[in-house]
């Protein structure tokens, strides 16, 4: 397995505006947060980056990512429907190949130096196989995420074999279908926004999405679903965490984990001790 490509999907209408948000990268510099998906995936050895966008927002985003260190791809996504189509669209850039995809509107901070996409791209050429990240994450946050239910692949700390996968389950259907054991109660494993696909899901995903009976949103999930019962298909926990600028103060928390996790925390900190004094003694 050779991944040299990358999809970001970045066209639904809640999430269109979310890559272009300015935001303060670990360096001190102020970025779109396009930009920074971009260096995520060219850090992990990305030479070609395709972007989904809805029709007539090419140029803004061609805009953004003028100083990406990779070739940038646009295409322009009909009928914003999901990722399925949405990875659809993209299947003439990918060719026949594996491939990394990022949705567009997270932002990762790795725990661990490597950044979270080179871990998990190497991780996928190791085992040869399709590789979802995931993040053990509280049932309050369900609604957010597609979550597996999985068993640990024995010897491995962090490697679970996928079983089954279902987009944005209710806390009763994932504690009826999708409890993973080692995990504490009430917390499950949640898509990261981050996968290696392989050419065996893009066909799974066609499949999929030519049904007549298929539940639109859920295509890529169901797909996944359906390959785990005929190939190998792993969720690797990744040493890192996602913010999702998407969720209610989703933009202000991916910038407060980027600014602590920067070059510039002290000053940060500070700044926010100085925030947090002045607010009490406004109420007091």
């Amino acid at each position: 397995m050779n991944i040299t490509r990358a999809v970001i999907t970045a066209a639904g209408p809640a999430q269109r505006s979310l890559p272009l948000q300015q935001l303060v990268d670990f360096d001190g510099r102020e970025k779109a947060a396009l930009e920074i998906l971009c260096a995520e995936a060219t850090g992990a050895g990305i030479r070609s980056i395709c972007i989904v966008v809805h029709p007539g927002d090419t140029e803004r985003y061609r805009d953004a990512t003028e100083g990406v260190a990779a070739d940038v791809e646009f295409v322009e996504q009909e009928k914003p429907t999901g990722y399925a189509d949405a990875l659809l669209a993209a299947r003439d850039f990918v060719g026949g190949d594996s491939f990394l995809h990022l949705v567009g509107d997270h932002v990762w901070v790795a725990t661990r130096g490597e950044s979270c996409a080179k871990v998990l791209v190497e991780r996928a050429i190791a085992e040869n196989a399709l590789v979802s990240a995931v993040q053990p994450t509280r049932e309050t946050k369900l609604p957010f995420f597609g979550t597996v239910g999985a068993r640990r692949v024995e010897g491995s700390a962090d490697l679970w074999e996928v079983q089954k996968v279902v987009e944005k389950p209710t806390p009763t259907l994932a504690e009826q279908e999708l409890v993973v054991p080692g995990l504490r109660a009430g917390h499950y494993l949640c898509f990261f926004g981050m996968h290696v696909l392989t050419p065996g899901f893009v066909a799974m995903l066609e499949q999929e999405v030519a049904r007549d009976d298929r539940d639109r949103g859920a295509e890529f999930a169901h797909a996944l679903s359906r390959l785990a019962g005929q190939e190998r298909v792993l969720a690797l926990e990744l040493p890192g965490q996602r913010y999702n600028l998407g969720e209610k103060y989703g933009i202000l928390t991916a910038q407060l984990a980027m600014a602590l996790g920067g070059d510039e925390r002290d000053e940060v900190m500070a700044r926010l001790i100085e925030v947090l004094g002045e607010l009490r003694v406004a109420s007091s």
